[in-house]
C-alpha cells in the first residue's frame, strides 16, 4: 500500500509554490501572444491593477502562511483564486488574447493549492499550526 501522509501534512514547499503562483499572477499581464490591447467590454488598466493586486495578495498571503499559519489566509486563497478566474468574465476579455486562458488555469492552481492545505491543517490545534516550517 502506498503512503497517504504526504497528504496530510502540510509542507513548505507548498508555501513556496503559493509564492510562485503569485508572482506568475502578477506577472501574468505581460506574458507573449497576447492578441490584442484592446479589450472589449473594459480597460486594459483595470485587467493589469487587478492581475497585479491578485498576485500581490496571493504571494503575500502564501508568505504569511510560510512564517505563521493559520486557517484564514487559505480560505482567502481560495476567495483570491475564484476572483482570478471570474475577473475574465468582469473585466471583459474572456474573448480576446490568452489571458483568458492564462487567468483561470492559475486562479484554479491557487484554489487547488489552498484548498489542499486548508484540508491538511484543518484538524491541527493552534500550538500545532505555530510549529510549521520549523
Amino acid at each position: 500500500m502506498s503512503d497517504f501522509r504526504f497528504f496530510h501534512t502540510h509542507r513548505t514547499w507548498e508555501d513556496w509554490c503559493g509564492m510562485l503562483l503569485g508572482m506568475l499572477i502578477a506577472l501574468s499581464s505581460w506574458f507573449p501572444a497576447q492578441t490584442s490591447h484592446e479589450l472589449v467590454g473594459g480597460d486594459r488598466g483595470f485587467v493589469v491593477l487587478n492581475t497585479i493586486t491578485i498576485g500581490v495578495l496571493v504571494f503575500g498571503l502564501a508568505q504569511l502562511e510560510y512564517v505563521a499559519l493559520q486557517r484564514w489566509q487559505e480560505g482567502c486563497e481560495i476567495l483570491l483564486g475564484l476572483w482570478l478566474i471570474a475577473s475574465p468574465y468582469i473585466f471583459g476579455y474572456f474573448d480576446d488574447g490568452l489571458l483568458r486562458f492564462w487567468h483561470p488555469s492559475l486562479g484554479g492552481l491557487v484554489v487547488l493549492l489552498a484548498t489542499l492545505q486548508l484540508w491538511q491543517d484543518w484538524d491541527l490545534s493552534d500550538q500545532e499550526m505555530l510549529k510549521h516550517g520549523r
